[in-house]
């Protein structure tokens, strides 16, 4: 299963663009771009993504791309034990 990550475009102020444009670029993500997710606090105060439905944050964009990839992880390890 392709991780699902979203992006709020009301918070790419933050640098999630650049972001958004590399995971993009891999073609094991599917990465989709709202004009808005509604969690408005969340996205005035931090760079933040959903993965796969779940609120991923971080304090800057370097952080928000590792705690991404830590979410990944979980969820591919969490799937490798139904297998």
């Amino acid at each position: 299963m392709r991780p699902i990550i979203e992006f709020c475009s009301s918070n790419m102020h933050h640098g999630t663009d650049q972001l958004m444009k590399r995971l993009e670029a891999n073609p094991d993500y599917d990465v989709i771009e709202y004009g808005c997710l509604g969690n408005c606090g969340e996205c005035f105060l931090l760079p933040y993504a959903l993965v796969n439905g779940e609120i991923v944050a971080g304090s800057n964009v370097e952080e928000l791309e590792q705690r991404i990839a830590q979410k990944i992880k979980e969820i591919e390890d969490m799937l490798d034990l139904f297998e």
